[in-house]
């Protein structure tokens, strides 16, 4: 293994029992060069927090939930060699569960609800720590709040770059020549020192953001999955693992769908050309996917992404023929709600977009909101229904017969929207959500087969 500087990361699922610590355990000691390990909650522990942070439930109920958590924490503990050296502390984090889980402000409060999230991670990173230390290597389990400066968005907090390197650099990177440090993923704190979370996929986040403050070489994400595969394997059995991928590639299949990398990972990685690799925690000798900033081969066809549940939004006024100001209004209403807006198509007095509409309520509310705000200056039209399927690759642009051999492939089902020319990297269309999964089949089978 090479001796660059590591950071490794580790899923929920990678750390979901003893046994699955252990493998973790011997792939950070078998790498020489990875000297701070991010890890997730264990499997199973963040969606116990999150129906304890998010539904209203009774006593026995909140309990029940916070028994759950303790059978699952000390299922690990009880098969450490020295579950002595962090039992003490595994108590405390739990009653700290307990506290915040019958906090009377814990639905009301988005900086109670973060605290709470944050224990999956703080007692994982415990236990792990303990798993490696029986692999004979020195290892220390690090605070990273001490670390990770974020605003104070609870729940979405976005992380202040010049106070992480700064933080990194005076407080972590001289921990890494004595031992292995061994922190959380998807969690920080504000300048305040209260607890943030950085959102779904913060634990890659974390990692990519921590490998950048301490201008490290290499970010490994390790996962139950042997790389990142030319779509998603659950929609067909022909998907594969993918050897390379560009930056760019990666960004545009974690934007469009893919569940492998959060889209965020991409920015630190490219801003330091870190490399970043991608493997299966549980099969490492199958190796994985390098993403890197130039690959050896770039295709036009990469990869194929689905992104379930969109939101198809047609504003419309007679106003809009020559009119100045118009798209201008309407995208202002939608930054104005925060919400990301993926195709758009135009015609002489209409405008069709996409919303992403995950089943999320804060998502549904805010989308309600911003149709309300958007009828007080056109016709608007709202349908539901649609999943968004996109081809990724290279030179998509000036690459003669890509277009076509897609759109062939897909003759015979209803595209609704098409974007194609934005960027030389994918060409992306709305599909009814009864449709995608046959239309990936065949594309995949057409382009990758």
């Amino acid at each position: 293994m090479s001796k660059a500087l590591t950071i490794a990361k580790f899923g929920g699922t990678s750390v979901a029992n003893y046994a699955a610590m252990q493998n973790c355990a011997r792939i950070v000691a078998g790498n020489p060069g990875t000297r701070i390990v991010v890890v997730s909650a264990a499997a199973g522990i963040t969606n116990h927090l999150v129906d304890l942070a998010h539904k209203a439930m009774t006593q026995e109920q909140i309990a029940e939930v916070c028994q759950a958590i303790t059978d699952i924490e000390f299922k690990i503990l009880n098969e450490l060699k020295d579950r002595d050296s962090v039992s003490a502390k595994l108590d405390d984090l739990l009653e700290e569960v307990r506290k915040l889980a019958f906090h009377e402000e814990i639905l009301h409060r988005a900086d109670l609800k973060d605290q709470l999230l944050s224990m999956g991670e703080r007692m994982s990173s415990l236990m792990f720590s303990a798993v490696l230390a029986e692999q004979n290597v020195a290892t220390m389990n690090f605070d990273v709040r001490k670390v990770l400066r974020t605003d104070s968005e609870f729940g979405a907090a976005t992380p202040q770059l010049e106070a992480i390197a700064e933080n990194a650099q005076a407080l972590l990177k001289p921990e890494i020549d004595n031992a292995i440090v061994v922190t959380q993923g998807f969690v920080g704190a504000d300048e305040e020192g209260r607890t943030t979370t950085l959102g779904r996929g913060g634990s890659d986040f974390t990692a990519a953001l921590l490998a950048e403050a301490i201008d490290a070489e290499v970010c490994e994400i390790w996962t139950d999955v042997t790389g990142v595969y030319t779509t998603d394997p659950r929609i067909t059995a022909a998907a594969h693992p993918l050897p390379e991928l560009s930056f760019e590639e990666a960004a545009e299949m974690a934007t469009f769908g893919a569940k492998v990398l959060h889209p965020a990972t991409m920015e630190p990685a490219v801003r330091k050309d870190i490399k970043v690799f991608v493997g299966s925690s549980k099969e490492p000798e199958k190796g994985g996917t390098w993403i890197v900033k130039d690959c050896e081969n770039e295709p036009p066809f990469r990869a194929l992404t689905r992104r379930k549940e969109q939101v198809m939004v047609t504003v419309k006024t007679p106003k809009m023929m020559y009119a100045q100001g118009f798209l201008q209004q309407v995208f202002a209403i939608i930054a104005k709600h925060k919400l990301s807006v993926d195709l758009v198509t135009t015609s002489e007095i209409s405008v069709s977009f996409t919303l992403d509409n995950p089943a999320n309520s804060v998502a549904q509310r805010l989308n309600r909101e911003t149709i309300a705000e958007l009828e007080t200056i056109c016709d608007v039209t709202v349908e539901h229904g649609f999943d968004l399927v996109t081809v990724v690759g290279n030179h998509m642009q000036t690459s003669k017969g890509v277009s076509s051999r897609i759109f062939a492939a897909v003759s015979d089902y209803n595209l609704r929207m098409i974007c194609f020319g934005a960027n030389p990297h994918n060409i992306s269309f709305l599909v009814n959500e009864s449709d995608s999964t046959e239309i990936v089949t065949v594309l995949h089978k057409e382009l990758f087969e």
